[in-house]
């Protein structure tokens, strides 16, 4: 399993899905499972926005310590870890 670190280039973070705006957090098999994922938990009813950054293996201690590290599952299982609430 790998961690994935996704941000998106949107405009207006209140056009899509709660929480993207800071970014996706994702653990899957691989980039293309990565997408799957969010895909299926994320934007099944908006199409994702385009990706605009994506850090594979990213050290969450790098990521925003004030809003991203409390707000995250562990990103121990396949899924999505960040934001909350769609598993």
């Amino acid at each position: 399993m790998m961690r994935f670190w996704f941000e998106f280039d949107i405009g207006a973070a209140w056009d899509f899905p709660a929480g993207i705006g800071h970014g996706c957090g994702v653990t899957a098999i691989h980039y293309n499972d990565a997408i799957k994922i969010m895909n299926a938990n994320i934007f099944s009813e908006i199409k994702m926005p385009a990706i605009k950054r994506v850090i594979q293996d990213v050290d969450i201690g790098q990521l925003d310590q004030g809003h991203v590290i409390p707000n995250m599952k562990p990103p121990i299982s396949r899924g999505v870890w960040y934001p909350l609430g769609y598993d």
